[in-house]
């Protein structure tokens, strides 16, 4: 949280404010990995709300928890141009009940996550495309030990995802409807958190994403989310995730996103759902 407060303290230093014309909300929020969009997925959308020429940027901080494990996350994201996205996330995740029951030798997982996103065509709103976005992170387990004893290959390894977003003005009944869509070539157990690759599989996978929200004014939104997840390792099953949200966007300076997170098994405890709150502010 420190480390994401100071980045974002910089770049604030040194960027224009970002422009009047995009909407408020057209932001979106920061996803667990640090790109711009919703909770879980990213979305096509570039962090803050520059334009063309100006900067944009956001800190954020989330917590995940389940009751049996808890995820911290913060970081920072930076855009320029409206056109290309650079982003940072720390994610530490406490073990819990299962680093008690099972006397394992760490009690927290953490994890580097570094992103870039390139809008590659189209626009949220005006174009005859969606806009169309290419996301890459390289991911970094800082603590191996757990992940490698459960059959993870690997500490670290990169992925790439393809996201299309398009806001449909008047589109969901008179509201604003925002629908995005992914497909993530991965390997990373539990985001990365349990390593890269398994004793079960050790290749990269398709993977879907896709979330849907409705702009009930220009400062709420209500949503669902789901993410595709592999299943790569044998000692454990890995459950597809969902969430249903509510996002409050006071203004472009900050935005606020709880959420109910159905998250399946996770590391051999099951029904692993639970609350999820983000803060993020932008530059």
């Amino acid at each position: 949280m420190r480390l994401a407060c100071l980045l974002g303290m910089c770049l604030y230093a040194g960027l224009a404010s970002a422009g009047e014309g995009r909407l408020l909300a057209t932001g979106g929020a920061t996803s667990l990995e640090g790109a711009a969009g919703g909770g879980l997925t990213p979305w096509a959308v570039l962090a803050g709300y520059g334009e063309r020429g100006e900067w944009g940027a956001d800190v954020f901080a989330t917590r995940v928890e389940t009751g049996d494990y808890r995820l911290d996350v913060a970081g920072v994201a930076a855009a320029y141009g409206n056109r290309i996205e650079l982003s940072y996330a720390r994610q530490r995740f406490d073990l819990g009940t299962l680093a008690r029951d099972l006397r394992l030798p760490d009690n927290s997982l953490s994890q580097d996550v570094l992103g870039l996103k390139l809008r590659l065509a189209g626009d949220l709103i005006y174009d005859r495309l969606p806009q169309i976005s290419l996301g890459l992170q390289h991911k970094r387990q800082r603590d191996f030990l757990v992940p490698s004893l459960v059959g993870a290959q690997r500490r670290e390894d990169s992925e790439g995802y393809l996201a299309a977003s398009r806001l449909i003005l008047g589109g969901a009944f008179g509201y604003n409807l925002l629908l995005n869509a992914n497909l993530r070539y991965s390997r990373a157990n539990e985001l990365g958190l349990l390593g890269f690759g398994g004793d079960r599989r050790d290749r990269h996978s398709w993977l879907k994403e896709g979330s849907v929200a409705v702009l009930l004014d220009r400062h709420w939104a209500v949503g669902i989310e789901y993410r595709e997840k592999p299943d790569n390792l044998s000692f454990a099953g890995e459950s597809d995730w969902a969430d249903l949200f509510v996002g409050y966007f006071p203004s472009k300076n900050l935005a606020v996103v709880l959420a109910y997170a159905r998250l399946g098994e996770i590391a051999t405890l099951d029904n692993q759902d639970g609350v999820y709150l983000s803060v993020q502010g932008s530059f």
